[in-house]
């Protein structure tokens, strides 16, 4: 709460400097302007408060202050806020024009001779130079603002990438462990069960025999807990292991809930497909979400399974980004490796950009695949 409250304060402080530094502008005008200019002046110093809520507006309303009168503080501030708020250049250009020429332009106009017209043009050269200044440094500052967001997600998007990374590890030893367990060991407790129970039926001395009979329960009972280890390893071991090497449609819905990106789940599979073709679709659609996030901060998803004949699919569409984005390296592993499981099935795979400017991946399987 404290975090939040510092920055706000800030904001307020700033505001309340930049309203008394363009009264200050104001009031050394005083001598020069008329009621009406001074009225305008102060509507337009006082406007700077809200400045970040309505920055064009505000920016509108410095414009008769710069016609009538020389106040500099107010358009200028205007423009850099409107600047460093807005995306749409051609809207700066224009503005920034507009606040050079109500600044050159002489006032009353009954006075402009036209002996003054180089003058106003030399002057209306150097007040558009002065005005770019401000559109300038609100584009840098606001690319500095998009630039520190996109790293923010791309350490989350990281972060992100490194616990699922963690997991397939941790699933991958889970099971090796597990099939060393069943293939090694029960094998060779089975053997052990095997040798006893034939010395408790062979042996000819009684002790030989209750020896032999309490090992080879001991075996059973151990081979049972055994396998009872091994199912558990095989299993999900809770949070930190949901991802399994082997994901089903049934993991779908989890994958996407954690996917960090707003995404909508329309339309649905045939029941009874085969693991591959679930384990492709699932791989597809992780493949394509975690693209997203690292390649269209902002955007939003669709994954759609469909089931048309004798075909099956999912198809993943997203939309544009609505933050700038950061040239990242890329293998284009991922695809490829999609591609190939496709193939496998006797199927296919595409991806590519969309006319809107987003991106679609689609996967299409034969229905019969097992």
């Amino acid at each position: 709460m404290a975090g939040r409250t510092r920055p706000v304060a800030a904001a307020r402080l700033v505001d309340v400097l930049l309203v008394a530094l363009a009264a200050l502008d104001v009031w050394w005008q005083l001598d020069r302007d008329t009621p009406v200019e001074v009225v305008l002046s102060v509507a337009a110093c006082a406007a700077l408060a809200v400045r970040r809520r309505f920055p064009l507006p505000v920016f509108l309303l410095s414009l008769p202050a710069a016609l009538f009168s020389s106040v500099v503080v107010a358009p200028l501030a205007a423009l850099y806020t409107l600047a460093e708020r807005s995306r749409d250049r051609r809207l700066l250009i224009v503005c920034a024009i507009a606040s050079a020429a109500a600044s050159a332009m002489p006032w009353p106009l009954s006075e402009y001779a036209s002996d003054d017209r180089t003058w106003t043009f030399v002057n209306f050269v150097y007040l558009l130079a002065t005005a770019a200044a401000p559109v300038f440094l609100g584009q840098l500052v606001q690319a500095r603002r998009d630039a520190a967001a996109r790293l923010v997600e791309i350490e989350e998007a990281r972060e992100h990438e490194r616990r699922l990374h963690a997991q397939n590890v941790l699933a991958r030893e889970r099971a090796q462990l597990a099939r060393e367990m069943h293939d090694v060991v029960s094998h060779q407790v089975s053997l052990i069960a095997v040798r006893a129970g034939a010395l408790q039926v062979g042996a000819p001395d009684p002790g030989t025999r209750e020896a032999a009979r309490t090992i080879r329960e001991l075996s059973v009972t151990t081979l049972d807990e055994l396998r009872h280890m091994v199912t558990l390893l095989r299993a999900s071991g809770g949070r930190t292991t949901e991802l399994t090497p082997q994901p089903t449609l049934a993991d779908l819905r989890q994958l996407i809930d954690t996917s960090g990106i707003e995404v909508t789940l329309e339309g649905e599979l045939p029941p009874g497909i085969g693991a591959p073709v679930q384990r492709a679709v699932y791989r597809t659609v992780q493949e394509a979400l975690t693209n997203v996030r690292k390649h269209a901060p902002g955007a939003t998803a669709t994954v759609q399974l469909w089931h048309l004949g004798d075909e099956l699919g999912v198809t993943v569409t997203n939309t544009p980004p609505t933050r700038p984005t950061l040239e990242l390296p890329g293998s284009q592993q991922g695809l490829i490796g999609l591609g190939e499981r496709a193939e496998n099935l006797d199927g296919s795979f595409e991806a590519g950009p969309t006319e809107d400017g987003g991106y679609r991946a689609g996967l299409r399987l034969p229905a019969t695949t097992d």
